[in-house]
């Protein structure tokens, strides 16, 4: 039997691995089973490649809770090790790299956020064991080794009797550990780091009903046995080719991913790339309607199979942190601070291949099943729009598929929007202008005046869309989006023929005096000669000054300070209503001031305007004016 010391310039580096390593202590389950995993393909490569004249036969990872004995047992049938090899790897590498780690991180390990640290795993045992045993047998003809260490640097390494190769390790569980001797708790675990690990993981056993024979008489009980407990899918979809998966398989996939979840999602975008960098995952978009809020944190990521994280902020594009699914990556660095991986450069181009990779899919399914793609549209337009908004190269393809409907439901892109509106809504200016709505119903008769001039009215209503319809505008000149609740309607679009005024500009003036009398100050009061079947009185509100307040209530865009400005109303009153005539021309002060009030409240009540104690007031005048 050899005892020696570690050779670490640490005193005691045990302490301050439990302290400075991971703030998350469960992550010693995933680094040991990963361990297992790699040992387990090494063994399969040096077969194949002729160097190890050894049956791969079916391996497996076997983790076993013992809580009389406060142990957990990690078994492996991979490449074992000698105890030269143990002296080696784990005297000198894995406790040199410990030191080196912590020299590194452990001022800035419990903040810089760092996602994972693979290689160095077999240390983190330390996190939750007072003692660690190794009993492991070579895949060459060597004699088994027994190395034992009890979080000191002295530790032992004798022969064993071991004769099956591979490896055991055996964590001797800590009195402020013992958590991990539940077994839901290490199957939560496992289920959460390695569900989609490659080699199959056994974690105790299960008891399976058999078929029952077709010649079973009446009362024939079905045989049970006992099976291995395999709580992993070794070959999850993203490992396969998309040739080799139907629908069903990638629906099957997301239920597997997200068991909690009764929605189906509205389709799948499948990654598969192999140059300039390795990545394979399945994105999913889930119905998402026009919810800002929504829970982030739904892509999981993956190196070779072994969960990392659930945060994958500056991989992926942070418009599809909206989406479900999986990455797996042997490329993203994992030993890295966030702000480290955001500024690093292979992590960049995964995150741009990403974008096009989305784009292209979205642009297929367009072009496949446009109805389809329509019938979506609500329940993914808010990721797309923020796509729009958030990344140039997105943008720059977005034209092809993103949609704009209509109040009625069609569907248009924009270079078809500008085509199918052109000869209608080009102003005197030679402006197109594009109207839209942002509520169907508030702005219902807004909406029917400009379809009675024959106009094309939009329904854009997701959160962001004045930041959007503003970038929209800053790219394409010669045109405009305006809501149609932002002026009367032979304003909204100017032609050349003007309304002839049944009134002199004496009578506007007098009429302008009469109504500003009566009219509060938050209304800026403009004649205008309209149709006289027009509403006498109209509320509109600027789009500038709206679209603005919008914008910088939803974050950038607009003028400092401007979401906390008051609303600001015009209203516009038609000179050729005989409602005009009657206010200007009654003697009566009181009547005069009945009449403008009433006109006001009724404007205030098609904008939705009208609420509280001048609702209140204005239906017990209605109710007076009928008896």
């Amino acid at each position: 039997m050899a005892t020696g010391k570690i050779n670490v310039s640490v005193e005691n580096i045990f302490p301050l691995i439990k302290k400075f390593l991971y703030s998350d202590h469960e992550i010693f389950l995933r680094e040991l089973v990963s361990n297992g995993t790699d040992a387990t393909l090494k063994l399969k490569h040096l077969i194949s490649i002729g160097e190890a004249k050894v049956e791969y036969g079916n391996p497996i990872i076997e983790v076993k809770v013992d809580k009389e004995g406060k142990k957990i047992h990690i078994i492996d049938q991979g490449i074992g090790m000698t105890a030269d090899e143990v002296e080696k790897y784990i005297n000198q590498v894995a406790f040199s790299g410990a030191e080196e780690f912590l020299d590194k991180y452990k001022d800035s390990a419990k903040d810089s956020g760092i996602i994972g640290h693979f290689g160095l795993g077999f240390y983190s045992a330390f996190m939750v064991a007072e003692k660690v045993e190794i009993i492991t047998k070579s895949y060459k003809d060597e004699p088994a080794a027994h190395w034992t260490c009890d979080g000191s640097p002295e530790f032992t390494l004798e022969p064993a009797d071991k004769t099956s190769r591979g490896t055991e390790i055996i964590l001797h569980i800590a009195e402020d550990s013992l958590e991990f001797l539940d077994d839901s708790k290490i199957s939560g675990l496992l289920n959460k780091y390695n569900k989609f690990m490659p080699i199959p993981i056994k974690f105790g056993t299960r008891t399976e009903t058999l078929p029952k024979p077709e010649d079973a008489p009446e009362d024939y009980v079905n045989e049970t046995v006992e099976t291995d407990n395999i709580i992993n899918n070794p070959n999850p979809a993203w490992t396969k080719q998309p040739s080799e998966l139907s629908d069903e398989d990638y629906k099957s996939f997301y239920r597997e991913l997200y068991p909690m979840q009764f929605e189906e999602p509205l389709f799948h975008i499948h990654l598969n790339v192999d140059y300039p960098f390795n990545l394979t995952g399945i994105l999913y978009f889930p119905k998402l309607g026009t919810d800002m809020q929504i829970q982030k944190d739904k892509i999981q990521l993956y190196q070779n199979q072994v969960y990392v994280t659930d945060n994958v902020e500056g991989i992926v594009p942070e418009f599809l942190t909206m989406l479900k699914g999986v990455i797996d990556s042997p490329d993203i660095p994992l030993n890295v601070s966030r702000s480290g991986l955001q500024a690093d450069g292979a992590v960049k181009k995964i995150s741009n291949y990403i974008t096009r990779k989305v784009a292209d899919k979205l642009k297929a399914l367009f072009n496949e099943n446009r109805a389809d793609f329509e019938a979506k549209w609500n329940d993914i337009k808010i990721v797309l729009e923020y796509g729009m908004l958030s990344e140039e190269k997105f943008y720059e393809k977005a034209g092809a598929f993103v949609l704009y409907p209509t109040v009625d439901y069609t569907y248009f892109t924009l270079d078809e929007l500008k085509e199918k509106l052109k000869e209608n809504q080009t102003d005197k200016d030679g402006k197109l202008v594009i109207l839209y709505a942002g509520n169907k119903d508030a702005q219902h008769s807004y909406i029917q005046a400009a379809k009675d001039k024959g106009y094309e009215v939009l329904l854009l209503d997701s959160p962001i869309i004045s930041h959007l319809i503003q970038k929209i505008e800053n790219d394409n000149s010669g045109l405009t989006f305006v809501r149609v609740d932002s002026d009367h309607i032979d304003n909204l679009i100017k032609k050349e023929e003007n309304t002839i005024s049944k009134l002199s500009d004496d009578e506007k003036a007098a009429l302008k005096t009469s109504l500003e009398a009566y009219i509060p100050k938050a209304y800026s009061v403009q004649l205008e000669a309209m149709d006289s079947q027009a509403a006498p009185f109209i509320i509109t509100q600027p789009e500038f000054m709206r679209r603005m307040k919008e914008m910088s209530q939803t974050g950038g865009g607009g003028m400092f300070g401007m979401g906390n400005m008051p609303e600001m109303y015009n209203l516009v009153v038609n000179t050729n209503s005989d409602l005009a005539s009657s206010i200007l021309n009654t003697e009566d002060k009181t009547h005069q001031e009945h009449l403008v009030k009433q006109a006001l409240d009724l404007a205030k009540l098609s904008q939705n305007l009208l609420k509280g104690e001048a609702l209140t007031a204005f239906v017990k005048r209605s109710f007076e004016m009928i008896k």
